[in-house]
């Protein structure tokens, strides 16, 4: 059964900030001190009985350190024009951002990376990405076969049981981490509808036999601890056997730190690492 997640706040000046300051556990006094505006004027922005002005909102969503996209659908809420951008990564303004990308994908050769936008979706892969996912077959056929939509989800890529779910031997402990944290993000993006049928999706092919899987809404997107905890490594490995093979991966999640474009705000690297020399021994010789 799919665990609950928090319902969609509506799309209101009133109800998106204290959704978002609830979210923030900021108490309304301190969100108010913070973004320079009385405690009395802000509750009553969020009581519907003001309207605020368009340099009080980005003042708020800035104090509140929102996304770029919901900061534009607050600014649109208050009857205003967004602010931010949001270009397509082929756009001419975006080519010091895709000679980036293509530099950390090639430089994380011969281990895989991949760039995905917020949904999971990939965007670019380099060349490892694609050898690790024709151990499955033809990439192309793969994609069709997991994922239809043609959007090319990493995240379907691994649940799904024509996937590379086969492959994982340790699926009890790395898919709860997957599903912990894309709950997570929908608990940080109560808005996003898509995030949500992504982890109804994916709960549905999991088929985990541990119990305690819980809704992790009530812990902020935590998971809660069960009794005593060993930790035996610094990161959660994924173990894919491939034939009589044990291949150990583990990945690091980068993002832009200075983004002013909703598309380059959403943007995520995943590059992914041997935990082990014969895991690193194993890409270098495919790459070669």
């Amino acid at each position: 059964m799919l665990p609950p997640t928090p319902a969609p706040v509506d799309a209101s000046v009133s109800a998106l900030l204290k959704a978002w300051r609830q979210l923030r556990r900021l108490p309304q006094l301190e969100l108010a001190l913070a973004a320079g505006v009385s405690q009395r004027h802000l509750s009553f922005i969020e009581s519907g009985r003001s309207k605020p002005s368009r340099g009080l909102l980005l003042g708020l969503a800035e104090t509140l350190d929102l996304p770029l996209r919901e900061r534009n659908l607050l600014l649109q809420a208050g009857g205003f024009a967004p602010v931010f951008a949001q270009r397509g990564l082929s756009d001419d303004d975006m080519a010091s951002v895709r000679q980036a990308l293509a530099l950390v994908l090639d430089h994380q050769e011969p281990y895989p990376a991949i760039v995905l936008d917020r949904q999971w979706n990939t965007l670019l892969r380099n060349r490892a990405a694609e050898q690790l996912i024709g151990l499955l077959g033809e990439p192309a056929d793969v994609w069709q076969r997991v994922d239809p939509s043609g959007q090319k989800n990493i995240l379907r890529l691994c649940f799904h049981p024509q996937g590379m779910r086969p492959l994982v031997r340790n699926w009890e402990q790395v898919a709860p981490h997957m599903l912990e944290r894309l709950q997570r993000e929908i608990v940080a993006a109560p808005m996003d509808l898509a995030l949500r049928e992504l982890h109804r999706d994916l709960w549905a092919m999991a088929e985990l036999r541990q119990a305690g899987h819980e809704d992790l809404a009530s812990t902020g997107g935590r998971p809660k601890p069960t009794g005593t905890q060993v930790c035996l490594s610094p990161t959660v490995n994924v173990e894919l056997g491939v034939g009589d093979i044990t291949l150990r991966l583990f990945s690091l999640l980068s993002t832009f730190g200075t983004a002013q474009d909703v598309t380059t705000d959403e943007l995520r690297i995943e590059t992914f690492f041997p935990a082990d020399d014969f895991t690193a021994t194993f890409f270098k010789k495919l790459a070669g």
